[in-house]
């Protein structure tokens, strides 16, 4: 009787504490999901944090040869770079800036014209151009559409020229200080995976400064040959089309299409020949850049896979728009590291080879 009492009351003790980690459970569940319908709600500001991060990559490459040969601060070495950035580019804007101007206006002014080819060479419909051109111009239909999407189409503008300048500001002050920030995110782990974080952390840094370089000067490349190609060809607005080119190159494996479309239409308009040479242009281009510039480039910096890029890019696009598009290449960079090192490796054991982590290493023992 005796035992089966203590067990009774063992029991009805038990009952408690059982009831009360239950609890605890079905908290820190809720706790997650109302941290998850946060972090949605604000995603468009976490895209900018990230921009930030991608601004300050960048900031800290240019800076890095001011620190190692003028032996200036990170501080004195940031303001150098911001004024050599600023003057480089009111350079540009004095030289070629009325040119781009004008050339991008006319690019704009054209288009509409050059869908409406498109429409009546192929008697398909495209949203937004109900007729061909009339008598030297558009129809009166076409300039209604667009005038009607221009408040839209401005807000847009100023919403994205808002989010550059923030991701702008914020990158220098990221850039200034890097490891304050990152020690900060590093706390809110626990005490014995934080050095395994901190270390992940820089390794992704790394690859992400080695990606970004690569991807530049793909980008300048690319630019370059279709300003060329397109010159070459007799398309209006070359400098303006190898600009787009170069831009949206940006982008993995999309952006390439894209930056292609302008020319293409213009070239329709053009007729069939000019149509003809400029897709063998552009594949020409994409030939290049894929077999032979990115290959040559990235054996110093960071390769990754292709169809990983292609399908992070249109997953990120369908959660966050075109600013998810526009940043899902540096997301996944980031992403292929930190699952390489802290899952890959550290957590199923396997041996791996982690991008940007040799020259985080090297940076450090510099």
């Amino acid at each position: 009787m005796t035992d089966r009492g203590e067990t009774s009351a063992a029991a009805r003790a038990a009952r408690p504490q059982g009831e009360v980690a239950f609890l605890r459970r079905v908290l820190i569940v809720a706790a997650v999901v109302v941290l998850a319908l946060l972090v949605w709600q604000v995603r468009d500001a976490l895209l900018i944090t990230f921009a930030g991060v991608v601004v300050a990559v960048l900031l800290m490459a240019a800076a890095a040869p001011a620190e190692r040969y003028l032996h200036l601060s990170r501080g004195w070495s940031l303001l150098l770079v911001g004024a050599l950035l600023a003057l480089g580019l009111g350079l540009a804007g004095l030289l070629v800036g009325n040119e781009i101007v004008a050339q991008v206006g006319q690019l704009w002014a054209r288009l509409p014209e050059a869908v409406a080819a498109f429409e009546d060479r192929f008697n398909v419909q495209v949203p937004g151009v109900e007729q061909a051109v009339q008598a030297g111009g558009v129809d009166g239909s076409i300039l209604g559409n667009l005038a009607g999407h221009a408040a839209t189409a401005g807000g847009l503008v100023f919403s994205a020229a808002t989010a550059l300048v923030v991701a702008v500001v914020g990158g220098f002050f990221i850039a200034a200080d890097p490891g304050m920030y990152r020690r900060g995110i590093v706390k809110l782990l626990p005490r014995e995976q934080q050095d395994r974080a901190e270390e992940a952390l820089v390794a992704s840094g790394s690859a992400l400064r080695l990606w970004l370089g690569a991807q530049l000067i793909s980008m300048a490349i690319v630019g370059g040959l279709a300003w060329l190609g397109t010159w070459a060809l007799g398309l209006p607005s070359p400098l303006a089309l190898g600009l787009f080119a170069g831009l949206t190159n940006f982008v993995p494996l999309l952006g390439a299409f894209a930056g292609a479309v302008p020319a293409l239409l213009l070239a329709l308009a053009e007729g069939g020949n000019a149509f003809l040479w400029t897709g063998l242009l552009f594949i020409a281009i994409q030939q290049l850049e894929s077999n032979m510039i990115m290959p040559l480039v990235e054996k110093h910096m960071v390769s990754m896979p292709p169809a990983l890029l292609l399908f992070a890019v249109v997953a990120v696009g369908l959660l966050f728009g075109l600013p998810g598009v526009m940043l899902a290449a540096p997301i996944t960079v980031v992403a292929f590291v930190l699952v390489k090192k802290l899952y890959v490796r550290e957590t199923l054991g396997q041996p791996t080879e982690v991008p940007g982590e040799a020259e985080a290493a090297q940076a450090k023992e510099g």
